[in-house]
This record gives C-alpha cells, structure tokens and sequence, in this order.
C-alpha cells in the first residue's frame, strides 16, 4: 500500500477519534450542566437515587480526559514509523523532509492533550457541582 495513502489514513482516523471524543465531551459537560440546572432535589428520596441521576455520563469525561493523550501518541508514533518506513523505501534522506514528517507526525499528541484538558476540566467542574448538590439534598432530608 502506499505511504502516503498509510499516513492519510492514520492522520484522518486519529484525528477523527479524537474530533469525535472533543465533540461528546463538550456535549455531555453541557448537558449535565443543563440537567443540574433543572434538577429537583425534593424529587429524590434515597441519596443513592439522586447520585446516580448525578453522576451520568460523568465516567465518560474522565475516560476522555485519560485516554486522550494516548490515542494523540498513538497517531504520532505511527506517523514516525511512517516516516521511517518511506525513508527506507526510498533512501531519500532529506532534513527538510524528515523534519516536516515529524512536525506532522506531532500533531495527533498535540490534538490528544486539545481533547484531554478540557475533559480533565469539565470533569473535576461537574465532580463539583454534584457534591454541592448532594450536600444540598443532605440539607434538605434533615430540615423535613
């Protein structure tokens, strides 16, 4: 197969993995922020009830954020190997080549860190907001 059919392939499938992961992370922070703002806390009579409605889709968020980063090196290293592959192929041994190879080859770990730390962010916000909802609701259950 050709190379340069290889390196589309990896930039566009990495890249697509991780365009995917940014757009369900900033939908599920916005919608979790939305169901916190219309949430009913008197609705809830078990504590347990309240923290799953809670605490949905959160696990996604910090799955996000960890395995981001990895899914970024993983388009990296194998772009290096593509370019070492080509290299060989060819024996063409040009600096300028090698070097913008490589630059491109870093821009899947740089999009993979894009993803991560806004999903590290919007996690930690929501891990947050759900303790100052079940302290509110803790509040509640002792004032009736």
């Amino acid at each position: 197969m050709d190379s340069e059919i290889l390196k589309e392939m990896v930039d566009y499938g990495i890249i697509g993995v991780l365009g995917l992961m940014s757009f369900l992370t900033v939908w599920f922070y916005i919608e979790r922020l939305l169901f916190f703002r219309s949430i009913n806390l008197e609705h809830y009579l078990h504590k347990q009830e309240l923290e799953i409605e809670l605490t949905n889709n959160i696990t996604i968020l910090s799955s996000f954020g960890s395995n981001a980063p990895y899914i970024g090196l993983l388009g990296t290293v194998l772009g290096i190997i593509l370019t070492f592959l080509e290299m060989g192929n060819t024996g063409n041994i040009d600096v300028k080549i090698i070097m913008s190879s490589l630059g491109l080859a870093l821009k899947a770990t740089a999009m993979g860190l894009l993803v991560a730390i806004p999903a590290i962010l919007f996690h930690s916000h929501l891990v947050r907001k759900i303790e100052v909802l079940l302290s509110r609701w803790e509040l509640l259950q002792k004032r009736t």
